[in-house]
């Protein structure tokens, strides 16, 4: 009987945790809308600093790098020592970046401020996967989601803030978005110390880690590296193709169509306010279609409109924005959960690998699009970024979810 009482307290508690769920994707929420402010203020630092598009990149580029290099490194550590109170300290991080974003006189100081914001969201996308993990109970693919949907409304503000905040207020509007970093604290103060009381059912993954590898067959290792590789190329594919809409289509819009920076927002609003939708119910749907159907048909899916985009009136835009948007994001907290399940007991290291890689790819790509549009033009950019979701026919080389299923068995 004390036998079965000690297992049965270690054990992953089936119950799904709403309550967590929904606080962990409201602080993702705020912390990707701080990051949003960086692409949302790409206008008025062009213009009232006269930088140029491939300075853009390396802003773009310094946030993203900065978070996808950290995150893996985080996650790897995490899982070995887990640290529930790191969440608000590196909330802490973000805030003095939003500061400096606000009162930075230089190009310079705009990339000082930008590490800080990236350094603060490499330690919350590990750790709050995690805290999404270990509260979805028996529903991954619906809480990955309702964790993710909070960064994607988040970054779907970007079009917002422009308009709203920093074209009538210009560059010092950051400084309104240090209240984000101060409410996401508190909040991940309280999610802490549900994380660190949860610790007696999750046993330190460091040692689910190594019994994971003791038990994964050695034929199977280079199958599981294959299919990660194949995994990172379609992240790769997902990430350039939503730098090039997200950090350069609004300049697109305003050179080619005559648009003014208000007025381009609201297009891109509505491309990221559609893939905040998909998603949403793209771990829903992967639940009960399968991870890898899914991450197939949101790229596939998305490829015939991303071909037609940059040939359309301007009034074909919004629909067509809408469900690539859609479409595309279906897959992106599916990915994650694929990955968990590829390398299962590495929770925090293929979280931070997953989502970190998106940004750090994402980060290599804002530098080389933007090198090719002052080297060619704008238009040419979007025309080349179109075939990149062509790319997810690759997902055809990913094992099939029973197949992971089996080999989990098999460990």
């Amino acid at each position: 009987m004390a036998v079965e009482t000690m297992k049965a307290s270690t054990q992953k508690p089936a119950m799904t945790m709403y309550s967590i769920l929904f606080a962990i994707s409201f602080v993702h929420l705020l912390n990707d809308s701080m990051q949003a402010v960086i692409p949302a203020i790409f206008p008025i630092l062009e213009r009232s600093m006269g930088l140029s598009f491939t300075q853009l990149g390396w802003i773009a580029f310094t946030l993203n790098i900065t978070s996808s290099v950290m995150q893996p490194i985080v996650g790897w550590y995490t899982d070995r020592s887990t640290s529930p109170y790191l969440l608000p300290l590196g909330m802490f991080a973000s805030l003095l970046g939003m500061l400096g974003i606000a009162f930075a006189a230089s190009f310079p100081y705009i990339i000082l401020s930008v590490i800080g914001i990236g350094l603060g969201s490499a330690v919350f996308h590990p750790e709050g996967s995690r805290v999404a993990y270990m509260a979805a109970g028996n529903r991954r693919g619906l809480a990955q989601s309702i964790y993710q949907v909070g960064g994607n409304t988040g970054s779907s503000l970007a079009p917002i803030m422009t308009a709203l905040v920093f074209v009538p207020l210009g560059q010092f509007g950051a400084i309104w978005f240090t209240s984000f970093a101060a409410i996401a604290i508190f909040v991940l103060l309280y999610v802490s110390g549900w994380y660190s009381r949860q610790l007696i059912h999750f046993p330190r993954v460091g040692k689910i880690k190594s019994k994971a590898k003791k038990g994964v067959a050695i034929k199977r290792k280079k199958q599981v590296v294959f299919a990660l590789i194949v995994l990172i190329f379609l992240v790769f594919a997902r990430s350039w193709y939503f730098s090039g809409i997200g950090n350069y289509y609004q300049f697109y819009l305003i050179d080619d169509y005559g648009l003014t920076i208000r007025q381009a927002q609201i297009y891109l609003f509505i491309f990221m306010a559609a893939g905040v939708i998909g998603t949403f119910f793209g771990g829903p749907l992967a639940d009960r279609l399968g991870k890898r159907n899914m991450i197939f048909w949101s790229l596939a899916g998305t490829a015939p409109l991303a071909l037609v985009l940059p040939h359309v009136e301007l009034w074909v835009v919004i629909p067509l924005f809408f469900l690539i948007g859609f479409i595309l994001n279906t897959s992106f907290a599916v990915t994650v959960v694929y990955a968990q399940e590829l390398l299962p007991g590495r929770i925090g290291m293929v979280s931070g690998l997953i989502v970190g890689l998106a940004f750090g790819l994402g980060a290599i790509g804002s530098v080389l699009l933007g090198k090719m549009a002052d080297a060619t033009s704008i238009s040419f950019t979007m025309f080349a970024v179109s075939f990149l979701p062509l790319l997810g026919l690759l997902t055809i080389l990913l094992p099939k979810d029973a197949t992971l299923d089996r080999w989990a068995k098999e460990s």
